[in-house]
């Protein structure tokens, strides 16, 4: 995990889809936990966010007895509450956020720690401030960032060196064949500053596993099914829509599934130190497992790139954080 010497496997068990967002059943996600912990996986990640806390709950259960031979990654930032101070990048509620998770998931402490997004309105050294306090007191391993723009990642890894504080030594973005932004500058600035890489969505949310496909209803269960309604009517879509059966023939002439070619395009960057999968179901898991030792030839990632070019998100909004500098009251006088 980037120059730590902490050692993940490279799929790394994201747990969003444990609770109200996705599998309600607690005794059915723990077994899934725990197949993906037999299958050779010791790195989890959740969030507080994730179901308002259902989550962590859930993978605070199935870690019992098992705590030690899992690194254990969670998030905060996002709104837990009515409180207009229950969300954020403060000192105030990182503190809170922190014993809350720790409540949760039953344990004593976590080894990544990570904000979730970004605050421009909050000094930098105030969230690094109160992160170094929970490293120092026991609470948290290690600290890490999600879905930061190049320019936050360096400026927190300054401010740490500057003021001595304890760093960010991963980031966590959003990559996958249909997101490809974070190639630009993201990743090779982590690369720079030795930060490990979590690639979140490396399934572009379920686009790259070829469930989709023009004039067919989404599968039912699926999140096309439940909350997308509309997406795929747009320009954006369309062009998934396309370029799912074009990558469809690529992992044919492969020999492998459009979910395995996905998965093992994301692991093959030299920056990218582990990719999210995020079951829903044990046949999900399942499949995901199958695909871990996939490698991909020159000749492929070749065809890939032609399909989708380096660098570039084929729906702007799968960025995963817009700067607010780009909100009409940034850009124009009052």
């Amino acid at each position: 995990m980037g120059g730590t010497g902490v050692k993940v496997s490279h799929l790394c068990l994201g747990a969003m889809m444990f609770g109200a967002w996705g599998n309600t059943d607690h005794e059915e996600s723990v077994r899934i936990i725990h197949t993906a912990l037999d299958g050779g996986v010791n790195f989890v990640d959740t969030a507080d966010v994730y179901s308002k806390g259902e989550s962590e709950e859930i993978v605070g259960k199935a870690l019992q007895g098992r705590r030690d031979q899992v690194v254990l990654a969670t998030k905060f930032h996002g709104r837990m509450g009515d409180d207009p101070n229950a969300a954020g990048n403060s000192r105030r509620w990182i503190h809170q956020a922190c014993d809350a998770s720790l409540r949760r998931l039953g344990t004593d402490w976590i080894d990544l720690y990570q904000v979730h997004r970004p605050e421009p309105d909050v000094d930098v050294d105030e969230t690094l401030g109160a992160l170094t306090d929970l490293v120092h007191a026991g609470k948290v391993r290690y600290l890490g960032s999600s879905t930061f723009p190049p320019s936050a990642i360096v400026e927190a890894q300054w401010a740490a060196e500057r003021r001595g504080r304890e760093r960010f030594v991963c980031e966590q973005p959003p990559y996958s064949i249909f997101a490809r932004g974070v190639e630009v500058d993201v990743l090779p600035t982590c690369l720079r500053h030795r930060m490990g890489v979590i690639a979140w969505s490396p399934l572009n949310t379920g686009w790259l596993t070829g469930k989709y496909r023009r004039g067919q209803e989404p599968p039912a269960g699926s999140r096309g099914a439940r909350n997308w309604s509309g997406r795929f009517d747009t320009p954006e879509g369309q062009r998934k829509l396309d370029l799912v059966e074009e990558l469809d023939k690529v992992a044919s002439d492969a020999g492998i599934s459009l979910t395995h070619l996905a998965q093992a395009w994301v692991v093959r960057h030299p920056a990218v130190t582990s990719a999210i999968i995020g079951p829903r179901t044990m046949e999900q898991l399942v499949d995901l497992l199958a695909g871990e030792d996939v490698a991909l030839d020159d000749a492929t990632l070749d065809r890939i790139d032609e399909l989708v070019a380096p660098g570039t998100n084929v729906n702007p909004g799968d960025a995963g954080w817009t700067s607010p500098a780009l909100d009409p009251p940034a850009r124009r006088r009052a």
